[in-house]
């Protein structure tokens, strides 16, 4: 099978000739990388299956200082959403500044300057880069972008919980130019063949939801169920995933009525992996499962070889499972064990 051709496979619920794969690190663990091997592209260097396409940086960075402490301290940068990251406790770790947090009606938001993300000059090569992708035999996702994360992050967290309550009309709003925007992004991925829609917000902690159902349900269902209608409106076939760490365990029927028919990541110190294949296998698709909090950095070798091995034949026996790591890989992951997951999820077929 083609790389594409396998994830196909898994994603159609049928049983490919090995379970496809992938990984990612954060910079230290790059860094790693780099070192062991002398490559500067795990994708390439791994031949992942996957591959990814999105919209260019944008060249017109908004004026934020009104937004933003005129003495930011050395370090920061602003995203193009005006959130400035500065830097933080270790590592790849920053610590936001929002630039909503002083923004509390409707009217100072509308003249906010929000990036130009639906711009042309973003959006025109997707075609052209998806077919490459294509051509070479690869499955190509691309992503719409975050709802609740990308609100809380320039409104601030404990501001936009409390806006949903006590100030719902700025909450709605923000959230529907963040949507506006997601949904124009669907459609171009859509159009330009990608065979599987990114989207997510972490929303679970290690035990529950960060809000009610009800709550999530109110306001996040409808709204990504509209970028994912976006999505299917211009290819009724792409895959849709959906990416959330923690337990979720309450609305993944929801999730699943809205069209996401793939679930990542599929925490293991969250969710039983098992029994999420038990429950909604028939209908979504498991993406990750790997632990991150747990094998990946505490077992041996041979331990994570085993853990994936027993992964495949639990999870993947009929399709419906890409395994990944359920998160970044921090450095505390030992070499050692990155290449005996990579190896083993490789050439494991005996499931």
């Amino acid at each position: 099978m083609t790389p594409r051709e396998r994830v196909l496979a898994a994603l159609s619920h049928r049983r490919p000739d090995r379970t496809p794969f992938e990984l990612s690190f954060t910079p230290p663990m790059l860094e790693t990388f780099q070192k062991e091997t002398g490559a500067l592209d795990p994708v390439e260097y791994f031949d992942l299956d996957i591959r990814s396409v999105g919209v260019k940086s944008t060249e017109r960075q908004g004026d934020f200082s009104r937004y933003l402490p005129e003495d930011l301290p050395k370090g920061t940068t602003i995203d193009e959403w005006g959130v400035a990251h500065r830097p933080g406790s270790m590592y790849h770790f920053t610590k936001m500044i929002h630039p909503l947090a002083n923004v509390n009606t409707v009217r100072m938001l509308e003249e906010y300057p929000f990036p130009d993300i639906t711009a042309e000059y973003r959006m025109s090569h997707l075609p052209d880069a998806v077919a490459r992708l294509h051509d070479a035999g690869y499955f190509v996702d691309g992503f719409a972008g975050h709802i609740f994360e990308q609100a809380w992050y320039m409104r601030g967290m404990e501001a936009f919980l409390t806006d949903l309550v006590l100030n719902p009309s700025l909450a709605e709003a923000l959230l529907d130019t963040i949507v506006d925007m997601n949904c124009h992004v669907a459609r171009r991925l859509a159009s330009a063949g990608v065979d599987m829609l990114r989207t997510g917000d972490d929303v679970g902690t290690q035990k529950a939801l960060m809000m009610s159902p009800d709550m999530w349900r109110e306001w996040f269902k409808p709204r990504l169920g509209k970028v994912i209608a976006a999505a299917r409106a211009v290819n009724p076939e792409i895959h849709v995933w959906y990416h959330s760490d923690g337990f979720i365990l309450p609305i993944i029927p929801d999730l699943i009525e809205i069209g996401v028919d793939v679930l990542n990541p599929i925490q293991p110190e969250c969710l039983d992996p098992e029994m999420i294949k038990e429950r909604f296998g028939d209908v979504i698709s498991l993406w990750g499962t790997i632990g991150t909090q747990s094998i990946m950095p505490f077992g041996t070798p041979k331990e994570v070889a085993e853990y994936t091995k027993d992964h495949i034949r639990r999870l993947g026996y009929n399709g419906g499972l890409v395994l990944a790591p359920t998160h970044v890989l921090e450095p505390d992951v030992p070499w050692e064990n990155v290449l005996a997951y990579v190896e083993t999820a490789r050439e494991f077929t005996d499931f």
